[in-house]
């Protein structure tokens, strides 16, 4: 069986488990070749960048679902602090300097 290419992000790699959530929705992979390389990119690091394998799950199944509706990025997140083509923002500096003090 051939596997259709799911295209990545900027910074990262699509993970092997949301490639399969997305393959299981026509509608939700639709969105996701339709939208830009660094939207995919948001999705794919608002998935991965959880604490416990529980949260990982709930956002592939949530990304999916909004994927599906036609949403084109993760509401409510700073956004990714991997890319190295851009300088985090304000309000990712204050998030990740909060986390990193445990508060």
């Amino acid at each position: 069986m051939l596997k259709k290419i799911i295209s990545d992000g900027t910074a990262h790699k699509v993970p092997s488990d949301l490639r399969e959530a997305l393959s299981s929705s026509s509608k939700a992979l639709t969105t996701w070749e339709e939208i830009t390389p660094l939207a995919r990119n948001e999705w794919i690091c608002w998935t991965i960048s959880v604490k416990t394998e529980e949260t990982r799950k709930y956002h592939i199944k949530r990304a999916v679902e909004e994927l599906a509706s036609g949403k084109c990025r993760p509401c409510c997140w700073i956004g990714c602090v991997h890319r190295k083509d851009k300088s985090m923002s304000p309000s990712q500096k204050y998030v990740i300097g909060k986390t990193s003090k445990g508060k």
